[in-house]
């Protein structure tokens, strides 16, 4: 559960936002990063306005206060990702944390397993865009272990 209710099937699915307005930190992060409370206000300044849950964050959002999000993806401690290389190929966010844009409460759907990751890293062609000039990522160990 969350601190506040959010629903990733209305968001990123029926209102087809994409992830990385609310993740933006994806793209020049290691992190991707949860939104902070003035994201959710671009929009929740005029948006659902009497709904008890935003009240909730427009209270937050007035006290300057940070809202803890409870992490649902993580990895071991003695494995490192970098989300920027991976967002920056293009490569979708659905490709390793599922079909969010269904999702109404997000659940961690790949196993964060080595063989995931080695098995895109040796034949990514399906999670690359079209005519990207990427063959292959990295399978040293140092890559991913550090």
């Amino acid at each position: 559960s969350q601190p506040i209710p959010f629903s990733h099937r209305l968001h990123a699915g029926d209102l087809s936002i994409q992830c990385l307005y609310c993740h933006s930190g994806a793209r020049r992060s290691r992190h991707a990063g949860v939104p902070a409370v003035e994201t959710c206000m671009n929009c929740h300044r005029v948006t659902k306005t009497d709904s008890p849950a935003i009240r909730r964050l427009t209270g937050i959002y007035e006290r300057n206060e940070t809202l803890a999000w409870n992490r649902v993806h993580s990895l071991p401690d003695h494995a490192y990702f970098d989300h920027r290389p991976h967002a920056n190929a293009g490569i979708a966010c659905q490709t390793c944390h599922g079909p969010v844009e269904s999702m109404e409460v997000l659940t961690q759907r790949m196993s964060m397993r080595m063989s995931n990751c080695l098995g895109c890293h040796r034949a990514p062609v399906e999670a690359l865009p079209a005519g990207s000039p990427i063959r292959r990522g990295p399978e040293e160990c140092y890559a991913c272990h550090r």
